[in-house]
């Protein structure tokens, strides 16, 4: 699993007619509602949320939160995880079908070629479907292959 640092930038204006000040929230502890798998975010270096669960932390309801009809907005500073990288040989050596199902080469057409019949050098040089005991080390070693695990 790879962590991710978040680092957050929030201020909140305040419903006042004499005024049109900000109020900055200390570095504090904030608690945050957790992400659905349904409502998943897709941030980069820098966006903007609207409609975030509570950002304030506990014990400071003090300051006016603006009203429910408009949602407050939280602005992402930073966000940084780990980019998986890919194996480079084995992105070479697979590759995917239309259905999602993962091909590879058969070995031995390479040389000694001569003392093959017809029948076995065209059987090699098919793809044939990596087997699925074998998909976890091939998705491990090419993370962002588009590969459909219930194709059969």
């Amino acid at each position: 699993m790879a962590s991710a640092t978040l680092i957050l930038s929030v201020s909140l204006r305040l419903p006042s007619s004499s005024s049109s000040s900000s109020v900055r929230v200390p570095n504090d502890v904030a608690q945050f509602s957790p992400f659905s798998r349904a409502c998943s975010l897709k941030l980069s270096s820098s966006c903007n949320i609207s409609g975030f669960a509570p950002i304030l932390p506990l014990g400071r309801s003090a300051l006016n939160s603006p009203s429910p009809s408009q949602p407050s907005s939280l602005t992402v500073v930073s966000v940084k995880g780990y980019k998986m990288k890919t194996h480079k040989a084995s992105a070479k050596r697979f590759r995917v079908t239309g259905r999602g199902k993962i091909v590879r080469r058969r070995a031995g057409k390479q040389h000694l070629l001569a003392k093959k019949n017809t029948k076995r050098k065209l059987r090699l040089s098919k793809m044939h479907p990596v087997s699925r005991s074998d998909y976890d080390n091939v998705i491990g070693a090419l993370p962002y292959l588009k590969v459909n695990r219930h194709a059969k």
